[in-house]
């Protein structure tokens, strides 16, 4: 359990690091694409949601095996941003250098299932 520990606190200090600045980034989001000024209830909406996924990981990484149910729906998490990411650039509506973004999503992702695998495993 201790490796579910680290995985799920070290997601949250990473999104927590990663997503605040976005708060007082808006300008320089819309650079490259319509501004979120234009449509910021989506914006701090996602960034808002975001954020409380973080909380939802602190939560997991207090007690893994209690919360091992919600590690599946936090890989899922991470699943649908890569999804969505990947039909965006399928269907050339984002450069590819903005599915970069994603690696960081799915390396979390992948580590949020070895850890529900490893969760599950009882130590005799």
């Amino acid at each position: 359990m201790t490796f579910a520990r680290y995985v799920f606190a070290l997601a949250a200090v990473w999104g927590i690091a990663v997503l605040t600045p976005f708060y007082w980034l808006i300008d320089i989001t819309g650079r490259r694409y319509n501004t979120p000024t234009q449509h910021p209830h989506f914006f701090y909406g996602f960034f808002g949601v975001a954020l409380v996924w973080q909380c939802a990981f602190l939560l997991i990484a207090t007690n893994p095996a209690r919360y091992r149910p919600f590690m599946l729906i936090a890989a899922a998490e991470k699943l649908a941003y890569i999804v969505t990411l990947a039909v965006l650039y399928a269907q050339n509506r984002i450069a590819a250098v903005d599915t970069q973004a994603a690696w960081p999503d799915g390396l979390l992702g992948l580590l949020f299932v070895i850890a529900f695998l490893r969760t599950g495993q009882r130590t005799p």
